[in-house]
């Protein structure tokens, strides 16, 4: 759904792209506001409003995802959706330059030679189209740092959802009064489909993040990362085949160094996470074994709740193998 968003997008003409933004995050609290009546989730609520310091996290990440999805709008109304699917594939990429700037954490071999193949990208891309591709650095730097502020705020898809909307809201309202009143606003003016395809702008923005969320606590996170390659995927096709967009010569060989380093991080997580996996089962073993030796008497090492042993800590990865995933 998410990567069948240009073709929605491209529906909503002659609005423009600051209009059409304005309809996604104004009709988007209203969205939030059923979802979370309907599943009765509302217990987040006042402990966001106590703590002002994730409050403050909240609308710089409100900020951030408006910038994004303003951006990625303006570039399917202008004829860039490939350079915009380019911003998503190189996202993870940028994700670990965080991690390790930002969170200092610590790389593996392959991890290394990733990033300096998707550095080798941009650096192809940038001759490619005689500028450097900003669309494309611009989506995925907000993007990463949207997730990156997302983890310090600690609430579920549907609950944050909510609260970023609730943020947007006012904005929004404010920001399409003022186009009515200078009379270029198109809701009312291009007939009744098109106010409802602005409408439903909150729907198509919502659905694609409830289906994550619901997939996110159902399936392994390497199984997520993986299917996440499917959205820049279908812009990067559409571009192609839908909006008949040029791709020189030059293009896919930077595309080409991008799926490289997607493919070699895509390896090695799968990777390691084999192995992590096979350490715990050794662990959970090993500890059973003990335990039937021991016959149970106090002192021996007792199983914990993630079944190894209570006094040892569990391997299943790193905090940048999570950032990753």
């Amino acid at each position: 759904m998410w990567g069948l968003l240009p073709l929605y997008w491209a529906l909503l003409e002659p609005a423009g792209a600051t209009e059409v933004l304005a309809h996604r995050m104004m009709w988007s609290l209203p969205t939030a506001l059923v979802i979370l009546a309907a599943l009765r989730r509302w217990a987040w609520v006042r402990p966001l409003l106590r703590d002002p310091r994730r409050l403050g996290l909240i609308a710089l990440a409100a900020g951030l995802i408006s910038v994004n999805w303003g951006l990625f709008i303006w570039a399917v109304g202008t004829g860039k959706v490939i350079e915009a699917s380019l911003g998503y594939f190189i996202n993870p990429l940028i994700s670990i330059a965080f991690g390790v700037l930002l969170l200092r954490e610590r790389l593996r071999p392959a991890q290394w030679v990733a990033v300096g193949i998707g550095a080798l990208a941009v650096g192809v891309m940038t001759v490619a189209y005689g500028r450097l591709p900003w669309l494309s650095l611009v989506l995925a730097v907000t993007f990463a740092l949207y997730g990156l502020i997302k983890k310090g705020v600690r609430l579920d898809g549907v609950a944050s959802f909510g609260a970023e909307t609730a943020v947007q809201f006012l904005p929004a309202v404010f920001f399409l009064v003022f186009l009515g009143s200078r009379g270029e606003a198109t809701f009312a003016t291009e007939g009744a489909g098109h106010a409802l395809l602005l409408s439903f702008a909150g729907l198509a923005t919502a659905l694609p993040l409830i289906f994550f969320g619901g997939a996110a606590v159902r399936l392994p996170l390497s199984t997520i990362g993986l299917l996440q390659y499917l959205a820049p995927a279908s812009m990067f096709l559409l571009g192609l085949l839908a909006f008949d967009e040029e791709m020189p010569p030059e293009r896919w060989a930077g595309f080409l160094l991008v799926w490289t380093a997607l493919c070699l991080l895509t390896w090695d997580a799968l990777r390691t996470a084999r192995r992590s996996r096979a350490r715990l089962r050794a662990a959970a073993a090993a500890a059973a074994s003990s335990a039937r030796a021991g016959g149970g008497k106090t002192g021996d090492a007792v199983p914990g709740q993630d079944g190894l042993p209570a006094d040892r800590p569990a391997v299943a990865g790193t905090p940048s193998d999570t950032a990753k995933s």
